[in-house]
């Protein structure tokens, strides 16, 4: 039988893949920050990477709530 969560458990696994990413380009220009502190195009780097890594954040969250809803109505258990 196919997991009628697939999709949910397809975007919460990209979405995790993606905050990975973006945490590896976060520690390189907080990197790239030691060396250079006034650099006002890596300060607009991080601002750019932190919003970005906040909606990443948020959906994963809104997936995780999606997979959780789908599994009570399909009455399945996590793996």
């Amino acid at each position: 039988m196919d997991d009628p969560c697939r999709l949910y458990k397809s975007q919460y696994k990209k979405a995790k893949e993606t905050l990975d990413q973006l945490l590896v380009q976060k520690a390189e220009i907080d990197f790239k920050l030691e060396s250079n502190p006034i650099s006002a195009s890596l300060h607009k780097d991080l601002r750019t990477i932190n919003l970005e890594i906040k909606i990443t954040q948020n959906e994963l969250e809104h997936a995780e709530s999606n997979i959780q809803d789908c599994e009570q109505k399909h009455n399945l258990t996590k793996n």
